[in-house]
């Protein structure tokens, strides 16, 4: 490093409510940087993580992409897709997919347009609400029941769980162990799913057969079922449900009022401010990766076994890429994102994430036209070094 005073953690509380400016450092300063007290490298610039993330020679996604999970070489179950490798990454993602297919996801739009909206109605004559409450909390995980067929009666608790397993006490780390991917929550679930099969999207999944990287066509197993339920909930859950808070935060900003206005006056502005929030603003700042072969950047070896950190939070703020980086701009022309991961990896419910982005900005702005205000001194960032977004975030309506 040219600066000895430079210094990221991700673990840091002080650091995590306004990492930018360190990012910006690193990315002029340390393009390769090393943090020598949690032992992992990091990757600060646009180029490098568009270089990194697809490479799956040399980055290893079968650990995690968690810095927590990769350091603990916790094995684990397969069927768990987001954490394999190819082959059997591939098998399984095809089968995944079938979730989240263009048509499938279309259809969900009124139903989830419908939600919202019952949601809303009941504060909309009101003072204040907290959007991590009225939507953040609610929303994604009843648009993960629809998808999936998971019962409402569990939906909350599947919610819950999914926020305890991310959350860590300030400036701690996630207990990789008692972190696994739970699927015991989900039992009575797909047995009474067997027991009453249907059109769904689950019902279609036990029963399909596909041919394994052995050769062998077969079933999918129980295990392998429950884990694509667990996956499945918690990844399109707290990422999604920080997205709304990042969008009642950003347009609670004086300073972002008037592009909140031209939203509110043509709401199909709507898709492009949720694609721009989610480059300024991406809930995921950093991709994990385990290092299986040496592998050079910048004239630095980054040694086999190591732990590397993409980090696409300061991707999305690059000079190099983008005009203005620190800046909300609704009309900016984003041909690339990297908020959800690139490569092999690239997320599967990133289409679905964003409809609903969508479809709350539209509702918040249809209700809302003056906007509001964020109640700051009742506000408070979630603790995790994982998924950066709110724990409550109480917004105060412009009348």
């Amino acid at each position: 490093m040219t600066a000895t005073d430079l210094y990221w953690d991700p673990f840091r509380h002080d650091i995590w409510v306004d990492p930018y400016p360190i990012y910006k450092r690193m990315r002029a300063e340390a393009p390769v940087y090393y943090n020598e007290e949690h032992d992992f490298y990091a990757f600060a610039r646009w180029d490098d993580v568009d270089r990194g993330l697809p490479d799956i020679e040399h980055f290893s996604n079968a650990r995690g992409n968690i810095y927590e999970f990769i350091k603990s070489g916790i094995e684990m179950p397969p069927g768990s897709v987001i954490f394999e490798d190819p082959p059997s990454h591939d098998i399984h993602r095809r089968l995944v997919s079938r979730l989240f297919s263009p048509g499938g996801i279309r259809a969900l739009e009124p139903k989830i347009r419908d939600y919202v909206a019952r949601q809303l109605d009941p504060v909309r004559d009101g003072e204040s609400f907290d959007v991590i409450d009225i939507l953040s909390d609610k929303v994604p995980m009843r648009v993960i029941g629809m998808l999936v067929g998971i019962p409402e009666q569990m939906q909350q608790s599947v919610r819950d769980r999914t926020v305890a397993n991310l959350k860590t006490e300030e400036g701690g780390k996630i207990d990789a162990e008692a972190s696994q991917i739970a699927t015991d929550i989900f039992e009575s679930y797909i047995d009474w799913r067997i027991a009453n099969p249907s059109d769904d999207i689950m019902t279609k999944l036990l029963n399909v057969e596909f041919e394994d990287h052995d050769g062998t066509t077969r079933k999918l197993t129980r295990e392998e079922i429950l884990v694509y339920c667990a996956v499945i909930a918690g990844a399109g859950n707290e990422t999604t449900g920080q997205l709304m808070g990042w969008i009642g935060k950003i347009f609670g900003e004086e300073n972002n009022q008037a592009q909140y206005q031209e939203v509110v006056a043509d709401p199909s502005l709507s898709a492009r401010a949720v694609e721009e929030i989610l480059r300024l603003e991406p809930v995921g700042q950093a991709v994990g990766r385990y290092v299986t072969k040496d592998v050079e950047f910048h004239g630095q070896t980054i040694p086999e076994g190591s732990t590397a950190l993409f980090i696409v939070g300061s991707a999305g703020r690059d000079e190099s890429k983008f005009a203005n980086p620190d800046d909300l701009d609704i009309h900016r022309d984003i041909t690339a994102q990297r908020s959800f991961g690139y490569g092999l990896h690239y997320c599967l419910g990133a289409n679905l994430a964003r409809m609903e982005g969508r479809i709350v900005l539209e509702e918040l702005a249809k209700r809302f036209p003056k906007g509001w205000d964020v109640e700051w001194n009742d506000a408070k960032l979630a603790s995790t070094s994982t998924v950066r977004g709110w724990e409550k975030l109480p917004i105060v309506l412009r009348k």
